[in-house]
């Protein structure tokens, strides 16, 4: 979800765009039994921290940062 205050929602967590370092393409597989994030996004924050979102939180992140970063032809201004 985008939301005007340069944050993203990804899982539970209010993320701030600025923290992005990069985000996954695949959805992360490591085979691992005790692992709870097998198919989900990851978003790599600064400082080695990642979260971990569902593909439509994944599309939501990458389209705020492009809006962030470009502004929205459609609304103007980012944050406008």
């Amino acid at each position: 979800m985008l939301m005007a205050n340069g944050f993203c929602l990804i899982d539970d967590k209010h993320v701030p765009l600025y923290r992005v370092i990069w985000i996954s393409d695949t959805p992360h597989f490591c085979g691992a039994d005790e692992c709870t994030v097998e198919g989900r996004y990851e978003v790599r924050l600064e400082q080695g921290e990642s979260v971990f979102g569902t593909r439509q939180e994944r599309d939501d992140m990458l389209k705020a940062l492009e809006v962030w970063q470009n502004g929205d032809p459609d609304h103007g201004e980012p944050w406008e």
